[in-house]
């Protein structure tokens, strides 16, 4: 062993017994050897007399290194050297013929010397041939005869030119793309019939003695059926021989599947539709339909069931596009004959199966909507196709207490079948547009089978069923379901009125509501049935089933069927109140410590079905009063003993308590949904004094609990909700309630309390001049002290969680001014509290408007500017409002914003925002000409144009352009 050898059995030692030094040295060692100009005969003397692994598999990654990067480099005479002693190695031939050392690298070399020596020849290949190579693949067919080990490595080959070179399964330069088309028509040209001619012979000759040679002859026949002439291998000789091989009994599966890809290979090559139409019909596929019902875990039911599912596909796509009557007569027939093992093997083979089976049953659904009426035939295959559906969404029994009790399993599980089911209802609802009688039929009788059976362990199919119907609710159009059409009108009452005796099982309860949700507007419209859909919502199947996760999406559910129906459920109040008596009662009782509804809003959306129910006018009016008051009423009481109690909580009952308060206050904000600002305030006010009392009572909460952040956040909520429904007498409250949320208020606690404020101006203008006017410099103060006078950081380790939240103060405090502006409140800034701050807030908007990274800030800004403009200056000839304002604008906001930010590098013109920020920049300049005269004109043309350098007669026209648009 010389140094060489040593050098690289060194560097691929990976154990620790090798010191690292020693290692570092024979790697630096190794990469001298590649840099020498004689590395490539190193390497091929290596290959000829060493048969240690590690150094053949060095020298041939070296070799291939330095064809693919320096082979135009090398000589002639050395480029010839190469390309016959690799010859010769993939040959099973000996270089060195007169040494007596030599060795044959293919000799019981493992495969990925015989891979690598592979993708050595190809890259010869890729370089030399045809144009200087020109014989090689011609040369190489007559050393197949040495038997296995040549005609094994020929496979090799052949399937690494396809790798490397051919196949478009890869990404490919240009110029690669340009070399494979050089190299597949020469070998079309010069050898691909002798190729075939081998590949047959072989496979005939040793289709009983090695069976793995056959079926790697077949593995790389396969690669090239797709670019070579269709005619060497569908004839008299090749197919038979594919077929035979496909159907022996007992046979190798691997070369049986080997079979078949040649034969799918076949049937997806392109070529002219009619053509393909006549093979397709005289492979006469029939014949292995029979083996996809064996082991469907084994690799020959895989190949199988691929290759039927690749020949319903083109004889679909044939269907499609032949012209002739008899061609699609015959594409039907044959897609009649195919379309039974599709569906079995759609109900029985691996799911990637699957998946291309339903996009194929896609497309042939929407083609077979030409055939309308669909004939017998098609409409069989329709309800085979809906059987399929049903028993592939069905989920496996064994995972039956794990999805009901939603542990990691069964939420894993719900997953996958909920993105499993996703194309399966697609199809479903192609299916039910084509034909939707026998789609309504069949779901009808999965249901109707599913209520006879007095079994409880048929979850998994009541469950199937259900879904199915919901689905098929998906592609109804509201028209539709309001009319019952089809046999819609016999459906829907039998799902309403049924109780399946395993609806105690989580999935079906909950898809059981879903889908009666689903078909709601057929109740709106046939409303004999309410009283049904009331039971079966607020029954056991419903907000009073046994598990907790059914009873939170019922009362979601509730909710929304109460929003659509409304009016139709007056005449059931009473009863519905009687029926979440217990409900409402685990809110307002004063020792509710369930989890029921914890961390979840399902509590909430019970209170806000009550809400919807009694807040309409047709309930009469005492009748309402008294509803509201006995849900007002505890609610209240409650928050009031906590409060009165908050100061002797334990640390441990501190958090079950506050997290009750949360409750309450979702409970309430959600019952005040239903009331309408004219019912609070006009019609009848009692209502509203309820809720003046409600207010004031969970006001206090910010008083008691002034820093639990859940609790501010909800009572602020509940303000949004009063400012809406109480409107204008709202008032009396909120200096309490804006006193109370702006004291010590971090900044994301600032950002809500300026979203509030925002809703007070949109909704009241200038009616709250005064209460902003009272707040406004405490806020001022608070936005100044937290938001730095300095851009954000950028960069590493700047986007934390504190630098966030005041990002965002700042960008609700933009829009807090513009808001202000924009409602004529601007005289809010002018008042003798809030001038201490005016100029910070000048300076701040023109920093803001020239160089904030947000253009939808920067356009606030300067339409804050305008509205201000607007308001403070009147005439050319008048002082504005405020002294010294007008010089500000002219000097920093028309010069620094108006003209120079318009220049800077940041302001793209192709952005779209960045357009209307312009706009609104040309906006201003015609409103500063107009409250400013000529003056502006003279100052702007000196300032911003002279001192920019740009021409006398461009100005001028630009300046009368304003004067025009004046």
């Amino acid at each position: 062993m010389d140094d060489v050898e040593k050098a690289i059995l060194i560097s691929f030692e990976e154990s620790a017994a090798i010191d690292s030094a020693l290692k570092s040295q024979a790697l630096s060692f190794c990469q001298q050897i590649k840099e020498t100009p004689t590395v490539c005969r190193i390497c091929i003397e290596k290959l000829c007399f060493c048969n240690l692994v590690q150094v053949q598999f060095w020298c041939l990654q070296t070799l291939h290194e330095v064809i693919r990067v320096k082979y135009a480099m090398l000589s002639l005479e050395e480029k010839d050297f190469i390309r016959k002693s690799v010859f010769s190695m993939c040959c099973f031939e000996v270089i060195d013929d007169k040494n007596n050392n030599a060795v044959r690298i293919l000799e019981g070399a493992p495969a990925f010397i015989k891979n690598k020596l592979a993708q050595v020849f190809v890259t010869l290949v890729y370089f030399d041939y045809p144009l200087i190579w020109s014989s090689v693949f011609v040369d190489f067919l007559p050393h197949l005869r040495k038997g296995a080990v040549v005609i094994d490595m020929f496979c090799r080959i052949l399937n690494a030119l396809d790798d490397e070179l051919i196949s478009l399964d890869y990404p490919r330069t240009p110029e690669e793309m340009g070399v494979a088309g050089r190299v597949k028509d020469a070998i079309r040209q010069q050898c691909i019939a002798q190729i075939v001619n081998v590949w047959y012979e072989i496979v005939s000759m040793y289709r009983s003695s090695d069976l793995d040679l056959c079926s790697s002859v077949l593995e790389s026949m396969r690669r090239y059926i797709s670019w070579i002439d269709i005619g060497l291998i569908v004839n008299d000789a090749f197919i038979p021989l594919l077929f035979q091989l496909i159907l022996v009994s007992g046979g190798s599966e691997q070369l049986q599947g080997a079979a078949a890809g040649c034969v799918l290979a076949v049937v997806s090559k392109r070529m002219d539709h009619q053509s393909k139409l006549a093979i397709l019909q005289n492979l006469q596929i029939n014949r292995i339909f029979g083996l996809v019902t064996g082991d469907i875990d084994s690799e020959l039911v895989s190949k199988v069931a691929a290759l039927i599912t690749g020949y319903a596909v083109e004889v679909l796509e044939c269907y499609k596009r032949v012209n002739t009557e008899d061609a699609k007569g015959v594409s039907l027939e044959l897609l009649n004959e195919v379309l039974p093992s599709v569906f079995y093997v759609m109900q029985n083979c691996e799911v990637d199966t699957t998946f291309s089976i339903v996009q194929f049953l896609s497309c042939y659904v929407a083609t077979m909507k030409s055939l309308s009426p669909l004939r017998e035939k098609q409409l069989h295959h329709v309800g085979k196709m809906l059987e399929v559906i049903c028993a592939q969404i069905r989920y496996d029994p064994i995972y039956r207490d794990n999805l009901d009790m939603l542990d990691k399993i069964g939420r894993e599980e719900e997953e996958k079948m909920v993105e499993f089911r996703k194309d399966l209802f697609v199809l479903l609802r192609s299916v039910a547009r084509v034909a939707p009688d026998v789609t309504q039929m069949f779901i009808r009788n999965s249901l109707v089978s599913c209520i006879s059976s007095v079994s409880e362990r048929n979850v998994e199919e009541v469950e199937a069923s259900l879904s199915l119907l919901y689905a098929l609710g998906e592609s109804l159009s509201d028209e539709a379901i309001k009319t019952g059409s089809g046999l819609l009108s016999e459906l829907v009452p039998t799902l309403i009125s049924t109780r399946f005796q395993c609806h105690f099982n989580r999935l079906v309860a909950l898809v059981y509501l879903e889908t009666i949700t689903r078909y709601i507007k057929f109740v709106q419209e046939h409303t004999e049935y309410v009283p049904m859909v009331l039971t079966a919502f607020l029954d056991e199947r419903g907000i009073h089933h046994p598990n907790f996760h059914v009873r939170r999406r019922a009362s979601y559910l509730f909710m929304r069927v109460v929003k659509l129906l409304k009016a139709k459920l007056v005449p059931f109040i009473e009863s519905i109140l009687q029926s979440l008596q217990d409900t409402v009662t685990r809110f307002t009782s004063l020792n509710h410590t369930s989890n029921d509804f914890s961390g979840s809003e399902d509590g909430s959306h019970i209170f806000e079905a009550i809400g919807l129910l009694i807040g309409m006018e047709d309930v009469p009016s005492e009748k309402q009063s008294d509803y509201l008051s006995s849900l007002l009423t505890p609610l209240c009481h409650q928050v009031e003993t906590l409060l009165i109690n908050a100061n002797a909580l334990s640390p441990e009952e501190s958090p079950v308590k506050i997290a009750n308060i949360q409750q309450v206050i979702m409970a309430i904000n959600a019952l005040s949904k239903g009331f309408s600002e004219r019912l609070v305030t006009a019609s009848r006010p009692a209502i509203g004094v309820m809720f003046k009392k409600t207010l004031d009572v969970l006001l206090q909460i910010l008083v008691v609990f002034p820093k639990i952040e859940p609790l501010r956040n909800k009572v602020t909520s509940f303000i949004h909700r009063m400012v809406d429904t109480l409107g204008a007498s709202v008032f009396p409250f909120l200096p309490k309630a804006l006193g109370q949320l702006l004291a010590e208020s971090e900044p994301k606690e600032m950002v809500g309390f300026l979203v509030l404020l925002n809703q007070l101006i949109c909704k009241f203008s200038t009616s709250v001049h005064d209460i902003v006017e009272e707040v406004f410099p405490a806020i001022a103060g608070r936005i100044f002290s937290l938001i730095p006078t300095e851009p954000f950081p950028l960069g590493h380790g700047t986007n934390s969680e504190e630098i966030r939240e005041l990002q965002e103060l700042q960008k609700t405090s933009y829009t807090f001014l513009h808001v202000i502006t924009t409602h004529d409140l601007s005289s809010v800034f002018l008042s003798p509290r809030s001038r201490d701050y005016l100029d910070k807030m000048m300076q701040l908007l023109l920093q803001s408007a020239c160089h904030h990274e947000d253009i939808l800030v920067r356009k606030a800004c300067v339409q804050i500017f305008i509205r201000l403009i607007k308001d403070w200056c009147t005439r050319p000839d008048v002082e504005a409002k405020v002294p010294g304002f007008r010089s500000f604008i002219i000097d920093g906001f028309a010069k620094n914003c108006c003209f120079y930010s318009a220049l800077d590098k940041s302001f793209e013109f192709h952005d779209a925002n960045t357009l209307i920020l312009f706009g609104e920049i040309v906006l201003a300049q015609k409103v500063m000409y107009e409250k400013f005269g000529d003056g502006f004109l003279i100052h702007f043309v000196t300032n911003c144009f002279t001192t920019a350098h740009c021409p006398q007669d461009v100005a001028a026209q630009y300046c009368q352009k304003l004067q025009v648009t004046k």
